[in-house]
Formats: C-alpha cells, structure tokens, sequence
C-alpha cells in the first residue's frame, strides 16, 4: 500500500448503505514508520482480522477522530452529503491538525480549510484510508451490537442493519425500529404495518 504525504490523515467511513443504524467515519493519522501488516480495505477482512488490525492502529496512530451521524439525519440530508458530514466531523475531531488529508471517493469537503485529495478505491490505496475505513467499521459493528441489545428482534447483531433477508423478515413482522432509515424496504414495512392497523 501507498502511503500518504507526512501527517497528513486519511479519511474514511461506514455506513451508507443500511437500512439501520448511524453513518459512522474515522481519520487517522499514522507515524512515518509503523508494522500494520493486516490494514487493508475493512471490507476484504473477517472480523477477527479488523479486530485485530484495529488494535494495531489504536497502538500506533498518531491521531484517531470519529464522528457518527444518527439516521435521521442520514435521512434528511442524503447518504452522500451525510458521508461528508460525518469525515469531516472526524477530521475535526482529530487531536492533531494534519497537513491535509486523504478521502476516500470522489468527492473532497468543501468547507473543510485543509489541505485535501479525493482519492477513488482509497481504502485499497492508501494505508491511512485503510486504517480510517477499519476503526470506522469497527466502531459501527460495535454500536450495532449496543442496538441490538436494545431492539433484539431485528438481528442487528448479524447483519449490522444491511438489508439482509433476515433483517427484511424482522421488519414485515414488527416493523421498523426508531433507529431505521427512510429507505424503500423500511417505508414498505411501515406502510404494510399501517395497513394492519387499519384493518384492525
């Protein structure tokens, strides 16, 4: 993998695909020299290995941020503009100001006053987008598992909120959760247990 120019993060997120959950995204900034042989792409790990590959980046980076925004705001806004939102809180929560970032896609922050480079297949380019994409993903998992304990009949646990069968089963039967999108499956659901009501 590539590395980015000197302090400068990588930006990354996960999320804009659920049906559940919050759009969750991280910036990293890594040292000149680190051992991270496992950082790759969060999508082509096992969980076991973005656990363990976190870790790693816990131990090492320079600066992590993290921001998460919650579906309704997903909703309001847009995927895409809530994927910028959300790197771009990350990169504000960075405890140190890098000399600019990387962003995985096509798109740069346009209110973002650093330095800055959209960078497509970032996460399977750059180190720093790999490391930002894993404690992104991982730390999404990990509030999709706090959801499930609090709304156990949809599976959260399983599929993290993606439109599984499973997950799609769950919402015919009881319908959506607080913390669902407005995407097509879930107003077919609601609009199906509106139906039921009525009937009644």
């Amino acid at each position: 993998m590539q590395r980015a120019p000197e302090w400068f993060a990588g930006a990354d997120e996960a999320g804009r695909g659920p049906l559940a959950g919050p759009l969750v995204a991280a910036a990293v900034v890594l040292p000149p020299t680190v051992d991270l042989p496992l950082v790759n792409d969060s999508k082509l790990l096992t969980h076991e290995q973005r656990e363990s590959a976190y870790d790693c980046i816990l131990q090492q980076a320079v600066s992590i941020g993290v921001a998460a925004v919650p579906s309704y705001i997903v909703d309001r806004l847009n995927p895409h503009h809530s994927s910028l939102l959300a790197m771009k809180q990350a990169i504000c929560q960075l405890p140190m100001q890098p000399r600019g970032v990387l962003i995985d896609g096509k798109y740069t922050i346009s209110s973002l006053k650093i330095s800055q480079k959209a960078v497509i297949d970032g996460d399977a380019t750059y180190l720093e987008i790999a490391a930002a994409s894993i404690v992104a993903k991982v730390i999404r998992d990990r509030i999709m598992l706090d959801y499930d304990r609090l709304y156990p009949n949809y599976g959260f646990s399983r599929h993290k909120g993606y439109g599984t069968n499973l997950h799609k089963q769950a919402l015919i039967s009881y319908g959506p959760a607080p913390i669902h999108r407005n995407y097509l499956p879930v107003i077919e659901a609601r609009n199906r247990q509106s139906c039921l009501i009525q009937d009644k």
